[in-house]
């Protein structure tokens, strides 16, 4: 729905589900998954990790408390977009019509472009991607400490994990849908393309032909869709991460009294 021309293709979300069931079946939905599967793995990987590794930094420098989640989470952005560019771009590609699977799409794409074919867009995802990051994970940070503080509990439940999640995916993705357009853009523009056969230049120069051609609205294209799956993204995301989190802590501070038992042991 974000893509250039999509709004003469189709009428509204609901009229965008039924075209493409009747067009592509229900594997029409899951376009580009592959790409998904490997670059999320990676992207997600990095992203919790340097988040994680920033908070501790961040704690040892006393920094200020209330600013420690959203520049934990620009670091995060900005280390994993590397990542993240170019699994985004191979599966929105596929998704606007691009044709084979995700490694011949990869391939065509590197061997028109080269290797900084992979990072078309890479100015808007950052753009993107940092605000929305911030925002992201400083909500699911403040909820979190909200929740913890107002039950007097030292980790949050599965549910609350993932209403905590859903919220904190939901106020991100509505406020960043524009970026994401912007984003949307410039990474499925491709010469011959029938849906986006416009080139757009840069960041600026597509807001200006966004507001020219489509108005405001063009701007807010697909945020329903995105707000719905930012909020179940998110909310599956945090609550995986939350509980693989607990779950090897649990088994550090285990193997940490196994450790402590058996010094004592040999020094008695």
């Amino acid at each position: 729905m974000q893509t250039k021309g999509a709004s003469q293709i189709y009428a509204n979300t609901f009229d965008a589900v039924v075209k493409t069931f009747q067009t592509s079946g229900i594997l029409g939905f899951y376009r580009g998954v592959s790409a998904v599967i490997v670059g999320s793995t990676a992207s997600s990987a990095v992203y919790f990790g340097t988040c994680e590794f920033g908070k501790s930094i961040l704690n040892k420098l006393e920094y200020p408390a209330l600013l420690i989640p959203p520049t934990a989470g620009a670091m995060g952005n900005i280390v994993s977009s590397a990542i993240m560019v170019p699994k985004e771009l191979i599966t929105q590609r596929m998704q606007a019509g691009a044709k084979g699977r995700s490694w011949e799409v990869l391939l065509r794409i590197l061997e028109k472009d080269g290797i900084l074919g992979l990072y078309a867009g890479y100015s808007a995802t950052l753009l993107r991607n940092l605000p929305a990051g911030v925002l992201s994970y400083s909500s699911f940070e403040y909820l979190k400490a909200g929740v913890l503080r107002k039950t007097k509990q030292t980790n949050l439940e599965p549910i609350q994990s993932v209403c905590c999640g859903a919220m904190a995916g939901a106020i991100s993705a509505s406020l960043t849908t524009p970026l994401d357009v912007v984003k949307t853009r410039l990474m499925t523009q491709v010469h011959g393309n029938k849906v986006a056969a416009a080139m757009y230049s840069g960041v600026n120069a597509t807001v200006k032909q966004i507001l020219k051609e489509e108005g405001w609205i063009g701007l807010i294209s697909g945020m329903g869709p995105r707000v719905v799956h930012s909020a179940c993204f998110s909310a599956l995301g945090y609550f995986a991460f939350e509980t693989a989190r607990l779950a090897i802590l649990d088994q550090y501070l285990k193997h940490r009294e196994e450790e402590l038992s058996k010094i004592e042991a040999a020094q008695a």
